[in-house]
């Protein structure tokens, strides 16, 4: 006996609903239904709810148990202070290697100071030698130095550009619903 289609909910897949009319109603009912769950969620534990969305149609719309403006500022307060935190934990690995090969520079610096200070006093009016090897360990640090410098430069713009989310409306725009 083939089984009968059962009336009631059914489980909708998750996907973009194809007909452009069908989504908007959705949208519509699904994002009251959204606001009212943030009203209750913010009644019943005292929690500072806000929520922020475009419509299908670009409409921006809104709610908040205190003030939108004053969650945002907050939010973002706390997410720069969370990044700020994680940027100085993070950039030990990389900052240290670098002040690292920044003071092998200075003793090669220091050491061909000696050097040619040496030089001077043995070989008076003589011209001074190039030292090969040294150059060359020189040349290999900056080289390093570059690199590290590369990478600094993309993981702290990789941070500033991490997308956000959460980002609030132009008040003017402000919809509340």
């Amino acid at each position: 006996m083939a089984k009968r289609a059962e009336k009631g909910r059914q489980k909708i897949e998750m996907k973009l609903i194809e007909c452009e009319k069908a989504r908007v109603v959705a949208c519509s009912k699904r994002k009251k239904a959204l606001l009212e769950y943030a009203e209750k969620l913010s009644t019943r534990t005292g929690a500072e709810v806000g929520v922020m969305l475009f419509t299908t149609g670009g409409k921006p719309c809104s709610y908040a148990s205190t003030s939108i403006d004053e969650i945002a500022d907050k939010f973002f307060k706390v997410k720069l202070e969370d990044r700020q935190r994680d940027l100085d934990e993070g950039k030990s690995d990389l900052f240290e290697v670098f002040e690292e090969l920044q003071k092998e520079t200075q003793a090669l610096e220091a050491r061909e100071k000696q050097r040619t200070l040496m030089y001077k006093i043995m070989h008076s009016g003589s011209e001074i030698p190039p030292n090969k090897q040294m150059n060359e360990q020189t040349l290999a640090i900056e080289m390093q130095k570059e690199q590290l410098k590369k990478e600094i430069r993309s993981a702290i713009l990789a941070e500033l550009l991490k997308i956000d989310l959460n980002v609030a409306p132009d008040p003017e725009e402000d919809e509340s619903s």
